[in-house]
């Protein structure tokens, strides 16, 4: 399993690239926001530019792990929970928080990505990848999020862009 160096998040593609030393390694589908894009505070869109990831929290947990707050519930996410709580957006099983890097467009302000708890995280297996659903956030399929998160250091770079990647999109994974 390598380290990775950079994510690149696609908005077009719904898609999540990942590169180790200018190789593409992983290549995940998620779900962005379905407001689309946008940086405002409140505006439940994913924020675009330069990120880092600011901190991982989860290590440990069981995949399905319920997190609210960015803290674990001690509960794990069944269908008969999911019944109990409808309409909750679920943070499921880790996160990796972002935070911007371009003061003005991603950071501080009403633009701030860490202050908007924008973060990836995993969500019910039973939601659709590849379609925007979310309210600002990135997600992920628990397993992929599992495999991923260690393969993220603190501080990794993340760029989420609109346009599609049709360069990365059908390139082998290394």
């Amino acid at each position: 399993m390598s380290t990775l160096d950079l994510l690149h998040i696609s908005l077009a593609d719904q898609c999540l690239y990942g590169f180790s030393q200018g190789r593409l390694v992983v290549r995940l589908p998620v779900s962005t926001a379905l407001n689309g894009p946008g940086e405002r505070n409140g505006s439940g869109c994913t924020p675009r530019g330069l990120h880092q990831v600011r901190a991982k929290i989860g290590a440990g947990l069981p995949q399905g792990a319920v997190l609210r707050g960015r803290r674990w519930t001690s509960e794990t996410w069944t269908p008969e929970l999911h019944a109990q709580f409808p309409g909750r957006d679920w943070i499921l099983t880790r996160i990796l928080w972002l935070s911007g890097c371009e003061p003005g467009r991603n950071r501080l302000g009403p633009v701030d990505t860490f202050r908007r708890y924008i973060y990836l995280h995993g969500t019910p297996d039973t939601e659709p990848m590849g379609v925007p659903l979310s309210h600002g956030c990135i997600r992920l399929r628990n397993a992929d999020l599992l495999s991923l998160f260690d393969q993220v250091p603190p501080h990794c770079p993340v760029r989420i862009e609109e346009a599609a990647c049709p360069q990365w999109a059908s390139a082998p994974v290394n």
